[in-house]
């Protein structure tokens, strides 16, 4: 099998899409954030006293999908058209994070969509650290991916 993964040495580099067709491209991914009670309770009335968690957590999982080719070596450098954040709450502790982005490019945005993710959980995690320490992320994944050569969804 060939992967277009490996030059010719047998050491990896970055897949060439420059031949490819630039088509609508998206990508949803997912993960969860577990706290306890307590700590939930302070996240939805605000008395975190690093400030509004999720708001920081939106802005800092917006910076990491337009960063992803900083962190992710094979990552291509992608202009994003758009990304969106959401945060669901439960009662027994748990925080859902959805990030949706789009592009219009020769690649997909499946790492970006899930760097977007977990960086929104490690700042959810980092703000709440001095009132939880046993903090818990979890399920992080792809849930759905459109164009390109073939979509998924879970």
């Amino acid at each position: 099998m060939d992967f277009s993964h490996f030059n010719e040495e047998g050491h990896a580099k970055m897949v060439d899409v420059s031949l490819k067709d630039k088509t609508l491209r998206t990508a949803i991914a997912k993960c969860d954030v577990y706290v306890n009670k307590e700590t939930l309770h302070q996240i939805k009335t605000g008395g975190i006293k690093k400030g509004d968690v999720l708001s920081v957590a939106q802005v800092a999982g917006i910076m990491a999908c337009k960063n992803t080719s900083n962190i992710i070596p094979m990552a291509h450098p992608l202009p994003i058209s758009s990304i969106d954040i959401h945060f669901s709450l439960y009662d027994e502790g748990k925080i859902e994070v959805i990030s949706e982005v789009k592009v219009n490019e020769r690649t997909g945005v499946e790492m970006e969509a899930l760097t977007a993710c977990s960086v929104c959980a490690l700042t959810i995690y980092d703000m709440c650290k001095a009132l939880q320490k046993d903090i818990r992320i979890d399920n992080l994944h792809l849930v759905k991916k459109t164009g390109g050569k073939s979509d998924y969804e879970v």
